[in-house]
């Protein structure tokens, strides 16, 4: 089976072109209906790379890279208030603490909707979120800057450091309770319908059962740098999607870059990691694919400024997906960006073409 042929790209494709991509305008000034996450709950989007037996798809890579391409190019806030869900159904898939039994499941299936609080340990050695131990349990007191499904999510993965330098990961309901209160919608400039909020912990206790991850920090980091220097599938569904206002021959020239630096950046992220010594997981070839991502969102620019300037003076309406697809361009420079990954964009920006 190709991928294409595969049923949850099929079944992403319908989504996309049924419901997401008709509301898109109105979501983009609205936020993200309950009744957009229902759909993607019932249609087994979210447990694409799940285990088989607790009912995902275990679909290959290349399967869950384009169903996120369909996603974001129809609608950016929707993919990405359920791209959130990915993270914590791999985290229980490699986790063997009694969590996974009671989540694994639900998350796979669809059951559950899960969001994501973790990027502010990217800030290290800043630890905007403390952990200690307390009893059976854990206490988390700090601030998370940025978590996204805010009133969509049922669950959430919640991260912070312990005073012995360990990256703790654990599940808590996502809502409002003792220690844990959300700020107001955050406006944004670009999805701000994704239902992002800041979060403040102030001594939010979970228990043992809920831990689904700790380890040393360092080694938590390992694993998490590849994830920053790969380059997201939703820049090419955004810049698909604006190349599709365009006529064909401004087109071409513009399908055909994003064609091959997609090519580069996916067989990039397949690499397996080299041989490595305990402790460490270091990304192949990580200078490359920070070039990569850096070309991809060179297109994604070009791509989404031609929508505009295809469109003129309407194209800066808000009912014009041009002006929209630009939006959400900028918004994909700068998600999940860390210093690394920055330090590299702007290189690339001021050294210009070659």
């Amino acid at each position: 089976m190709t991928n294409a042929a595969h049923p949850l790209v099929a079944r992403a494709r319908r989504l996309a072109d049924e419901l997401l991509a008709p509301a898109a305008e109105r979501v983009d000034q609205e936020e993200v209906p309950a009744a957009h996450i229902a759909a993607i709950k019932a249609s087994g989007l979210l447990g694409v790379s799940a285990p088989v037996a607790y009912g995902g798809a275990a679909a290959p890579a290349a399967v869950a890279r384009r169903t996120a391409e369909i996603l974001a190019g129809a609608c950016c806030s929707t993919w990405f208030v359920q791209t959130q869900h990915h993270t914590p159904v791999l985290t229980l898939a490699n986790s063997e603490l009694p969590v996974r039994e009671r989540l694994l499941g639900p998350l796979a299936r669809g059951e559950l909707l899960s969001g994501v609080a973790y990027a502010h340990l990217r800030s290290h050695a800043r630890t905007p979120v403390r952990v200690t131990r307390e009893g059976d349990g854990w206490r988390f007191a700090g601030t998370v800057p940025w978590y996204t499904g805010w009133g969509l999510n049922d669950v959430m993965l919640l991260a912070g450091v312990t005073d012995a330098g360990e990256a703790l990961f654990a599940f808590a309901e996502a809502r409002e309770q003792p220690g844990l209160r959300a700020s107001a919608p955050l406006r944004l400039a670009a999805l701000t319908a994704s239902r992002t909020v800041s979060l403040e912990l102030t001594g939010l206790w979970l228990p043992d059962e809920a831990v689904a991850l700790r380890l040393p920090y360092p080694d938590w980091a390992a694993t998490d740098r590849p994830k920053t220097l790969n380059t997201s599938p939703a820049v090419f569904g955004v810049a698909e999607a604006a190349l599709a206002l365009l006529d064909e021959d401004t087109a071409a020239p513009l399908r055909a870059r994003l064609s091959e630096v997609r090519g580069r950046a996916y067989a990039l992220a397949d690499l397996p990691a080299p041989q490595q010594h305990a402790g460490e997981r270091p990304a192949a070839r990580p200078e490359e694919r920070l070039t990569v991502r850096a070309e991809a969102y060179e297109v994604l620019r070009a791509a989404t400024t031609a929508a505009v300037a295809a469109g003129g003076g309407r194209a800066l309406s808000l009912s014009s997906p041009a002006q929209r697809l630009a939006r959400e361009a900028l918004f994909l420079l700068v998600q999940g960006q860390t210093a690394e990954s920055r330090r590299a964009h702007l290189h690339a920006l001021a050294s210009g073409p070659h």
